[in-house]
């Protein structure tokens, strides 16, 4: 019989349907008594649905700060323009 920490341990493979028929039967057996762990994993699904909800986006503010560090490595590989008009 699964314990609670086996249970966590295994929450993540239940939810992408990737648990063997054994662990499958297992992971029934320990959620049918035990509250704690069918709070836990309801409490994952619904997270799970918030999440797939969200629209794909890349933060824009990584795309700028991308952009500015290879100016910047740029301008520090260039020779210095200054020393060289004297």
């Amino acid at each position: 019989m699964l314990k609670c920490k086996d249970l966590v341990a295994l929450s993540s493979d239940l939810l992408d349907g990737e648990l063997t028929l054994k662990q499958r039967i297992a992971v029934r057996m320990h959620l049918a008594m035990c509250v704690h762990c069918r709070r836990f994993i309801r409490q994952l699904r619904v997270s799970q649905r918030v999440i797939r909800q969200l629209p794909d986006q890349q933060a824009p503010e990584l795309d700028t700060l991308l952009r500015a560090m290879q100016a910047q490595q740029q301008r520090a590989s260039e020779p210095d323009q200054s020393d060289s008009s004297k």
